[in-house]
């Protein structure tokens, strides 16, 4: 099998070698045909006339891969001349045979077998007339089905050719598509991981330093609210590590499995965020609207994590006196509604704009909407409407 593979491989590269072989081949053929001796009479000298004839014949087939029609048509004419002249050389049609395998393997099907069938009806008429037998004697008849042979032959490798050619395409296509769909998975993992990542930290973070400048302050003057702020910046630095830990857990998951994508917080958190952004000294009120009902895992955690991101850029960037988280449940629908009344322009204007991106992409995920912005009285709101329930997607 080795050999046979490189043997293909390096007539591949040699095209002129890989037409020449059946010339050969046949030439040699017809060298053996006429020194064998007819009626058991033994061997004898070749007929050297019937030799060149053939040899003249086969000689187009050095370009038949170039130039398949014409050299049917050369090959064709030799070989009639051939029979005509010398009717009783056995190998008369056989450099046809072969242009025609190849014109059968190179051109349209259309093509390859108008010229098959002309072809054999040639040599059948040429054959019959030459030796005074009737076209469908079985003689004359064995050259017709020859000459339809080799151009069954030659369709049908083309025809294999063109299905292995396929189904490697088809191969190649699937490997590109499989390549960009886990460069896809990947690419979305790495965004949801960095948006749990950065909610957790800017959200703990600023509530750390919040109180770290509380306890600064009171330090000297009232050490009791110090101890306090202290005491709420260990409670927020433990949840802060806690929530990491479990977010870069996913990483570690062998699956995505939902066992494994279980959401940590959720709207019954939200009393505790509000609860710890209050003691950090952002008046917060949590106001909740509509007949509470069941609400998806993932849901609870957008909507968690789109407050929780919208109260720390106020926190951050805005000098609120009076912020409100309202939850208001409709028929289908969780409308999350956060708003301050923080100084004009200066709310959620200021960082790199990650957290206002992650919130629309954690609505759009799920197939809802975000909305954020300067209210016309003053302030900033942020607005988001989320499914109840999510629709699986096609």
């Amino acid at each position: 099998m080795q050999v046979t593979a490189v043997s293909r491989q390096w007539l591949a590269r040699h095209g002129r070698v890989r037409d020449t072989l059946p010339a050969v081949v046949v030439v040699l053929v017809g060298v053996a045909a006429s020194a064998a001796g007819q009626g058991g009479s033994g061997w004898h000298a070749p007929r050297m006339g019937g030799v060149a004839w053939t040899a003249v014949a086969c000689a187009p087939l050095v370009v038949r891969s170039r130039w398949p029609l014409a050299v049917v048509a050369v090959t064709l004419a030799l070989d009639l001349a051939h029979m005509a002249r010398l009717p009783d050389f056995a190998l008369s049609p056989a450099a046809s045979l072969v242009a025609l395998y190849t014109l059968a393997t190179r051109s349209s099907r259309s093509t390859a077998w108008v010229a098959g069938v002309a072809a054999s009806l040639a040599i059948t008429t040429v054959y019959a007339a030459t030796r005074g037998q009737s076209p469908i004697s079985g003689a004359a008849l064995l050259r017709f089905d020859l000459a339809i042979a080799a151009t069954a032959l030659g369709d049908a490798v083309r025809s294999r050719r063109l299905r292995l050619a396929e189904v490697e395409a088809r191969v190649e296509r699937a490997e590109r598509s499989r390549e960009e769909e886990a460069r896809r998975r990947v690419t979305e993992e790495r965004v949801r991981i960095a948006r749990e990542l950065h909610d957790v930290v800017a959200h703990h973070m600023t509530l750390v330093n919040a109180q770290a400048g509380v306890a600064h302050h009171l330090l000297r003057t009232d050490p009791d609210l110090a101890y306090q702020a202290l005491a709420h910046i260990k409670d927020n630095s433990r949840t802060a590590l806690d929530e990491l830990r479990a977010t870069v857990g996913l990483l570690r998951q062998p699956d995505d499995s939902p066992d494994s994508l279980t959401p940590i917080p959720g709207l019954a958190d939200l009393d505790v965020l509000v609860a710890n952004l209050r003691a950090g000294g952002l008046p917060v009120k949590l106001k909740r609207r509509g007949l509470p009902r069941p609400v998806t895992s993932t849901t609870e955690l957008t909507a968690y994590r789109i407050v929780q991101e919208a109260l720390t850029n106020t926190h951050k960037h805005a000098s609120a006196q009076h912020v409100e988280v309202t939850l208001d449940y409709g028929a289908d629908v969780l409308r999350v509604t956060v708003t301050d009344d923080g100084l004009p322009g200066t709310a959620q204007s200021h960082g790199t704009g990650h957290g206002l991106i992650g919130m629309h992409e954690r609505a759009t995920a799920i197939g809802g909407t975000v909305t954020a912005g300067p209210r016309p009285e003053g302030g900033f709101q942020v607005h988001a409407e989320l499914p109840l329930v999510l629709t699986p997607h096609a």
